[in-house]
């Protein structure tokens, strides 16, 4: 039997390893708290729960459009223009089965064999995977890790087959918000090479003092820009697999092409949970986010304490801690040691680097930085 050549050179989700060895120990029996896992600890807000019962109730289980319900389509354009501040149409999106898959569409529409992609590490780990599976080739550039802004060193990673540039903040696993100055940087390069930008911005709503800034805002790239985001991290919705691509024309209509032969649609009664999430109570993703940012700062300063280097976690829900040396070896201690799991940076391109998770209760994080500090 002859398999893919193409999928045997794609290598697992590297942020699962560690997550499945504790879940192993805890079907075990063993007291492990998990910290590597990217997944909101909070339930999805009752008002979309119902109105997805409600929407099954009525029977709304066939299909749907293939590029969404229209009030979805239109309250997705309606919140890209009033607080992204790009230009968008019902027209110019498309909702798709998860942010990720936005993001595999994305590259499929985009790319060529041979195509390149700069994607700055630290990286989430599905990017280069979508851009492998798209047959393009992931140029990986280091943002500054005085910093975590992008630096210079992006420039002279733009050569005559690169076509994107992966672009995520807040960062996952950093936690850095990108400031106006990288994201000008990002848009000359953009519209100097006639590239485009593809621009996550899954934790947008998660941040914590700096001002999220949507690239496809500024001057000449809302017809440069595919923003990728989702219902995932801001609704606690990630079993729902809800999100959406909003961006240039041409590349929306050949995302929907691709999808029309592989999912065909979203969920049609998980859109009717999107709407109620996008135009309904937007309270309870400010009451998650002060959690979260109650439970950043008792990390941050726990960690700080214990002399270990944090990257600037201005958003999402992560620790990105400097241990040094072999950071796989480090996770394995903390796991086997002090059962406390996390992810190592090497997953993200980052060696030397352990991602934590703040999604979890504080008396839990007490504990886990109690057992952290415990193992000197």
């Amino acid at each position: 039997m002859t398999l893919s050549a193409k999928v045997a050179g794609i290598a697992p989700s590297a942020t699962l390893a560690i997550a499945n060895r504790a879940k192993s120990l805890q079907r075990a029996g063993v007291d492990v708290i998990s910290l590597s896992v990217g997944e909101p600890d909070f339930e999805t807000p009752h008002h979309i729960v119902r109105a997805c019962i409600e929407a099954l109730e009525r029977g709304e289980t066939h299909y749907a459009p293939g590029n969404g319900l229209p009030g979805l389509l239109d309250a997705i354009a309606a919140k890209t223009r009033d607080e992204n501040g790009v230009p968008c149409t019902p027209a110019q999106v498309l909702v798709t089965a998860g942010a990720k898959d936005a993001i595999h569409l994305a590259m499929q529409a985009v790319l060529n064999p041979g195509d390149e992609v700069v994607v700055l590490t630290p990286d989430w780990v599905s990017y280069g995977p979508c851009v492998q599976l798209a047959d393009g080739l992931p140029v990986n550039v280091p943002v500054d890790t005085a910093t975590f802004q992008i630096s210079e060193a992006v420039v002279e990673a733009i050569g005559p087959r690169t076509r994107m540039i992966v672009v995520n903040s807040p960062s996952n696993p950093s936690g850095a918000v990108l400031d106006a100055a990288s994201l000008r940087l990002v848009a000359d390069l953009c519209r100097d090479h006639d590239l485009l930008a593809l621009s996550d911005e899954i934790y947008e709503k998660l941040v914590y003092g700096p001002l999220h800034i949507s690239p496809g805002s500024l001057d000449g790239m809302a017809e440069r820009t595919v923003t990728v985001n989702g219902f995932s991290k801001a609704y606690a919705m990630t079993g729902w697999r809800l999100g959406w691509a909003a961006g240039p024309q041409p590349v929306i209509d050949r995302m929907a092409r691709v999808q029309g032969h592989t999912t065909s649609q979203a969920v049609t009664f998980a859109m009717y949970g999107g709407i109620a999430a996008l135009t309904g109570d937007q309270s309870p993703v400010e009451t998650m986010r002060q959690a979260f940012d109650e439970r950043r700062r008792y990390v941050l300063g726990r960690l700080g304490a214990m002399g270990f280097r944090c990257a600037p976690a201005d958003g999402a829900f992560y620790a990105f801690v400097e241990v040094g040396g072999d950071d796989i070896a480090t996770a394995s201690r903390w796991l086997d040691e002090a059962r406390v799991a996390v992810t190592p940076g090497t997953a993200f391109h980052a060696p030397g680097w352990l991602r934590l998770s703040y999604a979890a209760a504080l008396p839990r994080l007490a504990e886990a930085m109690d057992r952290i500090a415990a193992l000197g």
